[in-house]
């Protein structure tokens, strides 16, 4: 997929921009704070449906506007030109049309236009809680297997249901019990989907994830995960084994969850965890370690999807060259320009990426400049 034109109205310190990009990489530079990562976050609003830099829609309105507008243009090598457009304001939240036609759903959105984000958020990945690892591998998975998402929406509705009727004090047990039967298995059925595909994807990722850590750090280490979910499951189990254990779980958590008031075990609170050959990487891994980790992870998941997928993943590299020594910032040049998608880098200046990039007519690479205003500039 390529992003071909993108409008932004109010956007952040974006009153009215529009930019042509070029089918390769796109190399946005300037000053702190002129919006190059608004530049790169209104692609991203039109790919998943939200920013990547702000948790709420709000706080992307230019101030003093009640509202934001994005249009993007886009085509794939098997999708014919089309236009997305998001409108947001403070009373009637976001609206997504594709082609002028509303969508009915948010879900229907994901997976038009798939893209992977690089940016220094993503030592959150290894540092964090299970959340953040969870939302990484959801959104990965969610842009490739639409009835993935279905799943996890309807998961996320039952468990939703579920602690409803767990907080309800004013019932006995036993009528709480009784009331959650049918929750209980379409949770488990539901949960059992969810399970099973995430192992599935999973077991695939663990080679790009072992390739794209050995390219970018250069040492001999080993990455690896292990997929902590429900217990009692044996890695040959299919969605109908998974869903037995699972719903026998949930009626043993019964009266634990019942005192807690909140659905014990599920696909919500599965995690993964990270290895170098034999160490837990977020107990004993050193700041550089985590670093190229999270590195590895968004490389190996542009690697996933350019296998998986009939187009090629959009690209978005946000301020992530400044932490990385000249070694490593060959080594990522160069597997940009071996990725024969779109990419999209934001960064200070130009001077990391003089000799290592191509520009000019003859190349199908651009240069842009942001400046006060914001103005978009196209650089010669």
């Amino acid at each position: 997929m390529r992003i071909n034109k993108l409008k932004l109205k109010h956007f952040r310190n974006h009153t009215d921009t529009e930019v042509e990009f070029s089918s390769g990489i796109n190399l946005i530079t300037g000053k702190n704070g002129m919006g190059k990562t608004n530049l790169i976050d209104g692609i991203h609003y039109v790919c998943m449906s939200r920013s990547f830099a702000t948790a709420s829609d709000m706080y992307v309105v230019e101030q003093g506007n009640s509202g934001f507008f994005i249009e993007a243009s886009a085509e794939g090598s098997i999708r014919s030109a089309f236009t997305v457009s998001c409108s947001y304001s403070r009373g009637d939240g976001k609206k997504f049309e594709v082609n002028g036609s509303p969508l009915d759903r948010l879900t229907d959105l994901i997976g038009r236009i798939p893209v992977v984000v690089l940016s220094p958020d993503d030592k959150k990945l290894t540092n964090e809680g299970p959340a953040e690892r969870r939302s990484f591998l959801d959104a990965m998975i969610s842009q490739v297997y639409k009835s993935y998402l279905t799943d996890l929406v309807e998961y996320r509705k039952i468990v939703r249901q579920r602690n409803k009727l767990l907080s309800v004090r004013s019932m006995r047990p036993d009528m709480i019990r009784m009331q959650l039967e049918p929750w209980d298995a379409q949770l488990a059925r539901a949960g059992a989907r969810i399970i099973e595909r995430r192992r599935s994807v999973l077991s695939k990722f663990s080679t790009f994830l072992e390739e794209s850590y050995q390219r970018i750090s250069g040492i001999g280490l080993k990455p690896g995960f292990e997929y902590k979910t429900i217990s009692g499951l044996n890695d040959e189990d299919d969605a109908s084994k998974i869903e037995e254990t699972y719903l026998n779980l949930i009626r043993e958590n019964f009266e634990k969850e019942i005192e807690r008031q909140i659905t014990l075990a599920g696909p919500h609170r599965d995690d993964i965890v990270f290895y170098l050959d034999d160490m837990e990487l977020r107990k004993f891994g050193s700041q550089g370690q985590h670093r190229l980790f999270a590195l590895a992870l968004k490389l190996a998941e542009l690697a996933y999807f350019s296998d998986v997928l009939d187009d090629l993943p959009v690209f978005l590299l946000d301020d992530v060259f400044g932490d990385l020594d000249p070694s490593k910032i060959l080594v990522l040049t160069e597997m940009l320009k071996s990725h024969k998608g779109q990419s999209f880098i934001t960064a200070a200046n130009q001077a990391p990426f003089e000799g290592l990039i191509p520009f000019g007519d003859a190349y199908s690479n651009k240069k842009f400049t942001v400046t006060e205003g914001p103005v978009v500039t196209a650089d010669t």
